[in-house]
């Protein structure tokens, strides 16, 4: 019975980790720019190469 106290307070103190790590990330900016990332996939080839041409570029091993 011990051990399930236990395990609720080490959940809830990795609860409140987050929640804190989460506010720190707000209130830095994390999450301000909401409209480039959907905007960055529209210019995303570079000029000159086809779709086709990126997508074997990136499947190449090293």
């Amino acid at each position: 019975m011990q051990v399930i106290v236990i395990l609720i307070g080490f959940s809830l103190l990795v609860a409140v980790g987050f929640l804190v790590a989460f506010l720190w990330a707000v209130r830095s900016g994390q999450y301000d720019d909401d409209i480039s990332p959907g905007m960055r996939i529209l210019y995303d080839e570079k000029k000159g190469e086809s779709s086709n041409q990126i997508i074997t570029n990136q499947t190449k091993p090293n």
